[in-house]
């Protein structure tokens, strides 16, 4: 619900690179981002304004602001701007009418701006989903008796526990495990709904998972989590399977280290512009998006250094460059020997049996790969190995470029070499397009 982070810059990539792989091999894909605007998260960021506000009405002193708040300027912002347009009514409200104000006014400033920040970044979304929907359409109590009248719920002071150990150590022994051995992971149990009567951010959880394959009928969920939420990965796949929607099979998540940004050779975490922590925002600012695309879209269980320096170098040392750097070479070049009256000829009508040397060979090898690394892409979850696909067909097209004259070649030859420049120049083009990155045709 706040400013777009490090991680959601990495995520959004991952999970946008992911979903355009899974189209390409065939798969019919639904992009979704899940908005936690209720529960704990949502009433921290209602009283983080609240103290901001009363802070710029009354001073400094008249409150202290909540340890577990918000600290970040963009709280003291939407504080600004909340007053700025209720002056001090709202005072008058009591904490619960005060804080749902609040939390609706700081929502309609922060949600569009992180469509924009994401839109800014080429990421389009299907569906934002608002956990408050699933509590305020009761789905979430629905989800938790469920588990009740399935028998996987339990009372314990006050509270309502899903009894998660059990469902694991089940699964676990059906896979073979043995009893000690399960034993010594001391698994855990969850809360559902607590002793003040409020369901969990799990609850909500479950409630989300299980409307995506029971309300909405998906038959695989692919969640990108950072790895910090690798606990969380069992829990959710046991609970879907309590309610008999196989969570083990057809829940996914991809878990993705962290970012750390370095510049000169030494860590990044503030803005240059703004003296504060990196938002994608600064980020886009500082280096072309394509690149920031391009160096996110890395294996997702890699830690992520990225070069703020190598992101905007102009030469073959920054693999996005190198890569935009060939299509528009042979787009010129193409250009070029069409003033000529050099066309690229129909495929069909071209010899391409006259494309035998070393070079030639090689490229067309690589051409011939894509098919299979996006099936790979897309079964692995893998996006990444379009970018060390289309990495070395660059490679392999500016070696071709070297050794193998087009401009000057017998008619036959260079009708040869023209068509498979041409290919080289499609599938480059193609395979940018999977992991959002511009090809342009000059450089």
């Amino acid at each position: 619900t706040g400013p777009m982070h490090m991680g959601n810059a990495r995520g959004g990539v991952l999970g946008d690179a992911l979903a355009s792989v899974l189209s390409r091999a065939g798969y019919d894909v639904w992009r979704e981002f899940y908005v936690n605007d209720a529960g704990n998260q949502i009433e921290k960021f209602a009283s983080s304004i609240e103290a901001r506000s009363i802070q710029l009405l009354k001073g400094e002193d008249a409150i202290e602001f909540p340890e577990d708040g918000y600290h970040g300027d963009d709280i003291k912002e939407l504080a600004k701007l909340f007053c700025e347009k209720y002056g001090d009514d709202w005072l008058k409200l009591d904490t619960p009418e005060r804080h749902k104000m609040m939390a609706e006014f700081g929502l309609s400033i922060n949600l569009p701006k992180m469509k924009r920040d994401l839109a800014r970044y080429g990421i389009e979304y299907d569906q934002w989903f608002l956990e408050s929907s699933l509590h305020a359409s009761g789905y979430v109590a629905d989800s938790v008796q469920k588990l009740t009248d399935a028998g996987f719920t339990y009372e314990k002071d006050g509270a309502l526990w899903l009894h998660t150990s059990k469902i694991l150590a089940d699964k676990l022994l059906a896979a073979g495990k043995k009893p000690e051995d399960i034993e010594k992971l001391e698994l855990k149990d969850d809360v559902l709904r607590r002793a003040n009567g409020f369901y969990t951010y799990f609850a909500a959880d479950i409630a989300y998972h299980r409307n995506k394959f029971e309300q909405r009928g998906f038959d695989k969920v692919i969640n990108v989590w950072g790895a910090d939420h690798h606990g969380h990965v069992a829990r959710l796949k046991g609970a879907m399977d309590a309610l008999g929607l196989d969570g083990e099979h057809r829940l996914d998540i991809v878990l993705m280290q962290l970012v750390k940004l370095m510049r000169g050779g030494e860590v990044v975490r503030m803005s240059k512009r703004t003296g504060k922590a990196i938002s994608l925002s600064d980020l886009l600012d500082e280096i072309p998006v394509d690149a920031a695309r391009y160096f996110f879209n890395s294996r997702p269980e890699s830690p992520v250094e990225f070069d703020l320096d190598l992101a905007v170098r102009q030469d073959s040392e920054n693999p996005v460059y190198y890569v935009q750097y060939a299509h528009a070479r042979i787009c010129t070049m193409l250009s070029a020997l069409a003033a000529d009256g050099h066309e690229v000829p129909d495929i069909n009508s071209a010899d391409l049996s006259l494309l035998s040397t070393e070079q030639e060979r090689e490229l067309i090898k690589q051409v011939a790969l894509l098919p299979e690394e996006i099936r790979l892409a897309a079964r692995d979850y893998d996006p990444s190995r379009i970018n060390k696909y289309v990495t070395e067909l660059a490679a392999r097209f500016h070696r071709f470029y070297t050794a193998c004259r087009i401009k000057g070649a017998e008619e036959g030859v260079l009708n040869a070499r023209l068509c498979l420049a041409d290919t080289v120049r499609r599938v480059i083009a193609l395979s940018l397009s999977v992991i959002g990155v511009s090809a342009p045709e000059k450089m």
